[in-house]
C-alpha cells in the first residue's frame, strides 16, 4: 500500500504532535539537599526528606565553622537506622585518610568526604538504593559526633 502525499502530511500532523505529548513512564528528577555543619558539634537540620519522585538525590554539606578538618572535620554519610553504631565505629578505624567511612562498606549509601570549617563538599546518590518504609539515618563519621550530629532521612 503506498501512501499518497496527502495521506502522508495528515499522519504527519496527527502523529508528531502525539509523539511531542507523550513523556517517558518516569522522568529522572535530581533533589537537592543542603546541610550545615559548625564548630559546636552540630548539624544545622535533625531530619532530611525527599519526595518519592525523586531519582536521584544531590546533597551539599557547607562546615560553617573555623576549625580546620583536622581538628573538628564533619562529613555527611547516609545509613540504614540499624547500622549507625557499626560504621560509626569501623570509621574510626578507617581514620581520616579515608573521612572516617571503612572502605567499599557495604552498610554505607552514600557519603561526603570530610571537610574545614569554610569548605563544602557534595555527594550525588541514586534513590534506587532506598526502600521506602525502611529507616535511615544519616551522621557525621568524625570521632566523636555522631551521637549530637545526626538525623533522620526520610522518603516522602
Amino acid at each position: 500500500m503506498t501512501l499518497t502525499r496527502h495521506s502522508f502530511v495528515a499522519l504527519l500532523i496527527v502523529a508528531v504532535p502525539a509523539l511531542m505529548l507523550a513523556s517517558p513512564a518516569q522522568a529522572a528528577k535530581e533533589c537537592k539537599l543542603a546541610i550545615t555543619g559548625n564548630d559546636s558539634i552540630q548539624y544545622d537540620k535533625k531530619s532530611l526528606s525527599i519526595t518519592p519522585d525523586c531519582t536521584s538525590v544531590e546533597l551539599t554539606l557547607t562546615h560553617i565553622g573555623k576549625l580546620p578538618a583536622q581538628s573538628m572535620g564533619h562529613d555527611w554519610v547516609l545509613v540504614k537506622a540499624e547500622d549507625m553504631t557499626a560504621v560509626a565505629n569501623d570509621g574510626l578505624a578507617a581514620g581520616i585518610a579515608n573521612n572516617f567511612v571503612k572502605k567499599d562498606d557495604p552498610r554505607v549509601i552514600a557519603h561526603t568526604k570530610v571537610v574545614g570549617g569554610g569548605e563544602s563538599t557534595s555527594v550525588t546518590f541514586a534513590t534506587s538504593l532506598l526502600k521506602k518504609g525502611q529507616a535511615y539515618k544519616y551522621m557525621c563519621t568524625f570521632p566523636g559526633h555522631n551521637g549530637l550530629m545526626n538525623g533522620d532521612f526520610t522518603i516522602g
